[in-house]
């Protein structure tokens, strides 16, 4: 990939479109890896996707024009899979796999289009919502969250002049290479980018990209943004996300049924992908009680991705449940990516060295850390804590309630219920880190 001057770029984005998503491939990995199933073993629901954003102090109505909102979504509609993403798709392999994507998947996105959304304002944020097939609003997750969060940075970047911008980006630059430097220290780190979600730019994690590609070398293991991946020759990265057991949970008919739901998602998933890409989010409805009832086969897969709690609080949790179920550790696997940056990548690296293995999923903080880089001192760069989450599954209500209370999202009522169901998470609620 060419180096793009980026700040010529930004201050040149005074033509008509300059597109924030420029490929269906601007996506998360995992994204593709759960359609497929959704594809295969749950074509008929319908589920809601809807814009919450948990920084309600940034008021992005009032910062986003609405008609540049509008633009960007309706030019990703018009997006479709090219022959050279689709060859790339079904030729590759992942995590040693070959053909990862059946033939009548790919076959499948040749014509696949995201489908219309909903928008609206209230009390000074967006109301965002996209409805139909689960197979289809399931991929407006990344690119509605990519395009909000790059108009917001365009937004605080509008009035700056070219050298203005030039500082600005030649802070940002300096300030991630004394991360990747202090980084180098780590001998077995095993760190990929998955900055996609919040990034500051589509420009801007290209070069994040490529920064630690040649900064870290093999320890650099890839990246979650599969065109990122096509494109500089790296690992996709990714399994799966908290939405496969929020519908499992929406659709289950009793109390009974929805405590076994994360269960049932998992032997779906173990099945589909014949015993590959086995790694666990176990905190949708609460770390502690997931382990509690998991099956005994759980502790077989390769290894957890914890999140929402502090990473070494929930290491720890999860070397504990492994040593009791007569597992070694060491053989298994943890997957760090909740609010990392550069210290608590280093604080956990340590602690967990050579008792299990690890790997680092680096977001935000790595490509929209801009704090202390603005010239003139605006805090209008500063990440906040958007999601996209599934609200709706066959007209019936998704519920997130994670070991985070102040990360739960759904009616309220349903959380009161699901919480009767999976009991109250062990800590009160922490400030959410982006």
């Amino acid at each position: 990939m060419t180096v793009t001057d980026i700040a010529t770029r930004t201050y040149n984005h005074n033509f008509r479109l300059d597109p924030i998503v420029r490929s269906l491939l601007d996506t998360d990995f995992y994204k593709l890896l759960m359609l497929q199933l959704i594809w295969k073993m749950h074509a008929d629901v319908q589920a809601t996707f809807s814009l919450i954003n948990r920084t309600k102090k940034v008021r992005l109505a009032e910062i986003i024009d609405e008609d540049e909102l509008r633009a960007q979504l309706d030019h990703a509609r018009g997006l479709r899979f090219s022959n050279k993403e689709l060859i790339w798709l079904a030729g590759n392999s992942f995590y040693g796999k070959a053909r990862m994507f059946s033939p009548g998947f790919i076959a499948w996105l040749r014509d696949f289009r995201l489908p219309d959304y909903r928008l609206s304002k209230a009390d000074g944020q967006y109301e965002l919502h996209f409805d139909g097939p689960w197979t289809h609003t399931t991929m407006w997750e990344i690119p509605a969250l990519a395009i909000v969060n790059e108009l917001k940075s365009r937004a605080a970047m509008r009035d700056k002049g070219r050298f203005a911008l030039d500082i600005l980006y030649a802070r940002a630059k300096a300030k991630l290479w004394e991360k990747v430097e202090r980084l180098r220290q780590l001998p077995d780190l095993q760190l990929s980018d998955f900055g996609t979600r919040r990034r500051h730019g589509f420009l801007w994690q290209r070069w994040c990209v490529e920064a630690l590609k040649e900064g870290l070398g093999d320890r650099f293991i890839g990246t979650s943004n599969v065109l990122l991946a096509m494109d500089a020759d790296l690992e996709a990265i990714g399994t799966n996300a908290h939405e496969l057991p929020m519908v499992a949970a929406a659709l289950a008919e009793s109390d009974a049924a929805l405590a076994l739901a994360p269960y049932r998602v998992l032997e779906e998933w173990r099945q589909h992908y014949n015993g590959n890409l086995l790694i666990v989010l176990p905190d949708a409805y609460g770390t502690a009680r997931f382990l509690e009832d998991a099956p005994d086969w759980v502790a077989d897969w390769t290894g957890f991705r914890p999140d929402s709690l502090p990473p070494i609080e929930a290491g720890d949790q999860i070397v504990r449940w492994w040593q009791a179920k007569g597992r070694d550790p060491a053989g298994k696997l943890l997957i760090f990516s909740d609010g990392m940056d550069v210290e608590s990548i280093e604080e956990t690296y340590r602690h967990f060295h050579g008792r299990v293995r690890m790997s680092f999923g680096w977001g935000t903080n790595l490509t929209n850390d801009f704090r202390g880089c603005d010239p003139d001192g605006a805090a209008g760069l500063e990440p906040i804590s958007l999601v996209c989450k599934v609200t709706e599954a066959n007209g019936r209500p998704a519920v997130k309630l994670s070991d985070n209370p102040a990360k739960a999202t759904g009616d309220p009522a349903e959380i009161a219920r699901y919480r009767r169901v999976f009991g109250q998470p062990d800590g009160g609620a922490r400030a959410v880190r982006v």
